[in-house]
């Protein structure tokens, strides 16, 4: 397994549409009025894609296909990175008339993908890759193919999970969503709300460290908040949440601590990688060097939403959920 997909798929080794759309718009970023066309979008990469013709057939990969659908735009087809039943972004989705191009991370059926004849793929961008989500270098020669069957366009991983929302936002509106739907309201201002009791709960508790962590068989991977924007969306609300002093050089998502070691930082609340976050718990609690960890001997520990997030709706929940968890937390444990 790459190093990358230890990233997509989810805590490592222990990880885990044939409807087109009913209207269509042209702005992108502050591009063009709606209408017919011409469209364009300027992606995460910097290249600007202009199309004569607002896109109407979109392959997405799983969870931009997900932040599309939460603003109206359904694609006719997405790959997905593991099972979907197991898939936070879509698992409680309707994805009723729209074809899946995969369940494994790296594989793509491109020639089921060419019989949808799409016009556009969407996917996020990730600078330290140089590459879009499901097109990296590790992936299948065969998997990369899906590139030539339309442009890719899609916002960048950056800084924040709030701007990666937003730039969605413009993306679907510039394919056509209603700007003014009830329901995109409602989820920007629950997405408010739960941000005003998450800064207030933090600034209750200012001693409070919190660490991100995915727990392996065989090591402990401790994130780079530098490289994840959920957790630089936390830093910037006022979590303190731990930088590790040496991520890995060849892959900076993570510091890798031996078990022998998973001690090296004491925070007072654990950020557990969700997308595997029982497996994780269990993984964590069998090794004997555990409770090393003041945080896991208390179990203060909640689902770290780790790289999946990209709707107002799933944000809100989340940090409902990690609300509640600082407010239960001993800022004096560590």
């Amino acid at each position: 397994m790459s190093r990358f997909s230890r990233r997509v798929a989810a805590a490592l080794s222990a990880l885990l549409l044939a409807s087109t759309l009913a209207a269509c718009g042209s702005t992108s970023a502050g591009d063009a009025d709606a209408g017919e066309g011409p469209w364009s979008f300027t992606s995460g990469n910097g290249d600007t894609v202009k199309l004569d013709k607002t896109p109407q057939r979109i392959i997405a990969s799983g969870a931009e296909a997900a932040a599309l659908i939460s603003f109206g735009i359904r694609p006719v087809g997405l790959y997905a990175v593991g099972p979907i039943k197991d898939d936070p972004n879509l698992k409680d989705l309707d994805l009723s008339g729209i074809t899946i191009l995969s369940e494994t991370w790296g594989e793509i059926d491109v020639e089921k993908a060419a019989a949808l004849k799409p016009d556009l793929i969407v996917a996020d961008w990730w600078p330290a890759e140089n590459a879009y989500s499901g097109l990296e270098g590790s992936v299948k020669a065969s998997s990369k193919k899906l590139a030539k069957l339309a442009p890719v366009v899609g916002i960048a991983q950056g800084d924040s999970i709030e701007d990666l929302v937003r730039g969605y936002e413009k993306l679907a509106i510039s394919l056509g969503a209603d700007a003014d739907d009830p329901k995109i309201a409602a989820d920007k201002k629950a997405f408010e709300d739960s941000l005003a009791a998450f800064k207030k709960a933090v600034a209750a508790k200012p001693d409070l460290k919190a660490l991100a962590v995915s727990p392996a068989d065989d090591l402990l991977y401790v994130a780079n908040p530098e490289y994840a924007p959920e957790l630089l969306d936390f830093q910037r609300w006022g979590l303190d949440v731990i930088n590790p002093d040496n991520p890995d050089k060849g892959f900076p998502y993570w510091e890798n601590l031996s078990w022998e070691h998973a001690d090296k930082y004491q925070p007072d609340l654990l950020l557990m990688d969700g997308r595997s976050y029982e497996t994780g718990v269990k993984t964590g609690e069998k090794q004997p060097t555990w409770n090393s960890i003041k945080a896991a001997k208390a179990r203060s520990y909640v689902s770290w939403p780790a790289y999946w997030m990209h709707t107002y709706g799933e944000y809100a929940a989340q940090l409902t959920q990690l609300t509640a968890a600082i407010e239960k937390a001993d800022a004096d444990l560590a």
